[in-house]
């Protein structure tokens, strides 16, 4: 998975962390979430907060 993967993501965090509340994570957090998630292999420099609003967006939407 890359950055840009932000369904992807959403829903393996969403599996990975169902005790999370992701309308209360912070970036730095869900940061560290995303880069140990099995099968993500994307450089952590190209990730940026917008990419972040996306997931976390993304995850919201997905537990909803």
């Amino acid at each position: 998975m890359k950055w840009t993967d932000t369904l992807d993501i959403a829903i393996e965090l969403a599996e990975a962390h169902p005790d999370v509340d992701p309308t209360q994570i912070r970036f730095t957090d869900l940061m560290e979430k995303v880069l140990a998630l099995q099968g993500f292999n994307d450089d952590p420099k190209r990730c940026g907060e917008r990419i972040l609003e996306a997931i976390q967006q993304a995850w919201i939407d997905e537990i909803e």
